[in-house]
């Protein structure tokens, strides 16, 4: 008799694989399925992220990022000391590089204080120095709960411990959903290698949250935007100059966190990235290039109302894209120390930003019921940190909508 999964998750990312943990753990006796496209895990915004933990200090109090993130990032700490998650909650500082963004600086440390984040305090110049003696800044925010963890491992990690809760898992790497079809209340996903038959699916897919929401009937206005982030690490010669976490004051009308420090979980210390538009949507190299998603997001008015909205900052970030000069003056309002020699061109990554009509990406996380089917149309940074959070969230959602407790 063919198998008829009860619930299928489609999209190995970090979000998908705590959705998965998080199914396998409240519901063992289902019929749980994992779909990626990849022939591994974390290929794509999970595995090519920052690798921060975040604090939960920028998110709109109230915000599904903010609650989320707060309730994630604790979850995900005490996730990782339980499975041996390689981690470090090592914390960082907000620096203020001028007097301009002491107000700035004072805004996101009330939010912070609103989303309940622990041990947060302003410190002096001094301090700054006291903690990152080669930083240079008039101001700052010390942030001890914010960490570094290897994501990689992590989604691994939610995924082998859900297969040991639940009997009758699967998961198919290296599979791509072509078409969802719908016949007598049950989900046929056709991918490149057979039929998965689901009653419910919920789709996880990251930069294709878009089209695998019309693939499966779903009337969404918004599109995906994939931006590029390039990140440069520092030299063996740099990298004393980095002791923890440093992050610029975030430009309030820009949707970025703007060009950090970060030290990585493998000893590495990484600084960016910057954001630009990509004409590829899984595009990580400079000039990828892809003529149908390149078509596919410049035929949207939502895309051009970004550019003109931010058009001197998209300049500078392209510039900043192909210049490494550009790259080090832009490190060096908070480390002036920096040479040339202490940077090395490091890795990319691409992330995806649902984009409104109007032009604005600052919509928050988006989990949608629809059909027998939900969707995670929205889940940009900081859907790491948040992961397990988000993963509760959708399985609450399908204990309300699937009536899982009648499956099993």
């Amino acid at each position: 008799m063919e198998k008829i999964y009860d619930v299928v998750i489609v999209g190995g990312g970090i979000v998908g694989a705590a959705t998965f943990y998080k199914m396998a753990s409240r519901f063992p006796d289902l019929k749980l399925a994992l779909i990626e496209k990849e022939d591994h895990l974390a290929a794509h915004q999970t595995g090519n992220n920052s690798g921060v933990i975040h604090s939960g200090l920028y998110y709109k109090p109230g915000s599904q990022k903010a609650t989320h993130c707060v309730q994630g990032r604790r979850e995900l700490v005490k996730f990782a000391q339980e499975y041996n998650v390689t981690h470090d909650v090592c914390g960082k500082v907000v620096v203020a590089a001028e007097d301009r963004e002491i107000q700035y600086l004072d805004k996101i440390f009330n939010i912070g204080l609103e989303n309940e984040i622990e041990g947060i305090e302003k410190i002096t110049r001094d301090q700054v120095k006291e903690i990152e003696p080669f930083c240079e800044g008039i101001a700052g925010i010390r942030v001890p709960c914010t960490g570094i963890i290897d994501f990689k491992q992590a989604t691994r990690t939610m995924v082998e411990v859900g297969l040991s809760k639940c009997k009758q898992a699967d998961v198919f790497m290296g599979e791509k959903v072509e078409a969802v079809v719908k016949q007598d209340g049950i989900s046929i996903l056709k991918t490149n290698k057979q039929q998965v038959k689901a009653k419910h699916v919920i789709f996880c897919a990251g930069l294709w949250a878009d089209k695998m929401a019309k693939k499966d009937g779903v009337k969404l206005k918004e599109k995906v935007v994939g931006f590029r982030g390039d990140y440069y690490e520092l030299t063996d010669q740099g990298k004393h100059k980095v002791k923890h976490l440093i992050y610029p004051v975030p430009d309030p009308a820009f949707p970025f966190l703007g060009v950090h420090f970060t030290r990585m979980t493998d000893g590495e210390i990484e600084c960016g990235p910057n954001a630009v538009f990509t004409f590829k949507r899984e595009g990580y190299g400079k000039t990828d290039f892809s003529l149908k998603d390149t078509v596919d997001a410049l035929s949207y008015g939502g895309t051009w109302k970004l550019f003109f909205n931010n058009m001197s900052f998209g300049i500078n970030e392209y510039r900043r894209a192909f210049s490494k000069k550009r790259f080090l003056e832009t490190l060096q309002r908070l480390i002036p120390s920096l040479t040339m020699e202490d940077i090395r061109p490091g890795r990319s990554g691409v992330r995806a930003l649902l984009l409104s009509e109007d032009g604005d990406t600052r919509d928050d996380f988006r989990i949608a019921h629809a059909d027998n089917n939900i969707h995670v149309l929205n889940a940009p940074s900081p859907a790491a940190t948040a992961s397990l959070a988000i993963g509760n969230s959708v399985v609450n959602m399908a204990e309300k909508h699937f009536g899982l407790e009648t499956l099993v």
